[in-house]
This record gives structure tokens, C-alpha cells and sequence, in this order.
């Protein structure tokens, strides 16, 4: 599993692989915490969430944007991220992520704050040596 933060106007992009599907959750989510602080202490507890969607590209969303959201109201930035992304298939929502992190207290770092996840120019793409991510952040 890899991240690279890329530049993007005033925003800032996340680039990830991975072999597989929830490693390249885990990357991106990795790429979301390194985006808001330089350094992560190691403190804070570890805390679950759980997701399901219509698709792979509405669940990332609603994951990154649910760290967002933990961030916010824990206060706490999520950092060693792991993830575990199935399809379901059981109608409604057909793909789920079981996720855990650990809440950094935001006291602890020097936090920029990340707005929002974007769709713009979202990318999830399963190619031939594994999988692919990008995610723009508004921040």
C-alpha cells in the first residue's frame, strides 16, 4: 500500500494503490490523515465505524467524509486506519466497510483542517497489478 499527497489549486489530492480494495481504503484514508498534520503522536484511542452504500465509489466517499465527521465531533484526527470493504449484494446497499481508527486527540497535533471529501475527479479503479484511488480534499 502507497499514498503520494499531489497538489491540487487549493485543494489537496490524494493518490493511492493497493492490492486490494480495503488497502486501498486503508492508503487513502492514511493520505487524508498525512494531509491534515506533518507529524501523528502515538496517542488516543481506537474508535469503529461502520458504512454501507450503492456502490465502491459512494461507500469511499461516505468513508472519507466520516472521518471528516469524527474528526469534528471527537475531536480527534483518525490516523492507523483499517479497513475491511465487502460487497454485500443484500439490495439497498451492496457494499459495506468495517473500519477502525485511532483518534488522535486534535490538541495533540498541529492539524490543518480538511473541509471535505469532493467528488471532483474522484477515481477507484481495479487494475491489473491491484487497485487505484484519487481523492481531492477541500481544505
Amino acid at each position: 500500500m502507497t499514498y503520494e499527497l499531489r497538489d491540487h489549486t487549493a485543494d489537496v489530492a490524494v493518490e493511492a494503490t493497493a492490492p486490494t480494495l480495503s488497502g486501498l481504503f486503508e492508503s487513502l484514508a492514511e493520505g487524508f490523515t498525512a494531509a491534515s498534520c506533518e507529524s501523528v503522536p502515538a496517542v488516543g484511542d481506537r474508535f469503529d465505524i461502520e458504512l454501507g452504500a450503492e456502490s465502491r465509489e459512494a461507500l469511499l466517499f461516505d468513508y472519507l467524509d466520516q472521518l471528516v465527521y469524527e474528526r469534528d465531533v471527537r475531536n480527534v484526527l483518525p490516523a492507523e486506519h483499517e479497513c475491511a470493504v465487502a460487497e454485500t449484494g443484500d439490495g439497498t446497499e451492496t457494499w459495506t466497510v468495517r473500519a477502525s481508527a485511532r483518534g488522535v486527540p486534535l490538541d495533540e497535533v498541529a492539524a490543518r483542517e480538511i473541509k471535505a471529501v469532493t467528488y471532483s475527479e474522484m477515481a477507484l479503479e481495479e487494475r491489473d497489478d491491484g487497485w487505484y484511488g484519487y481523492v481531492v480534499f477541500d481544505v
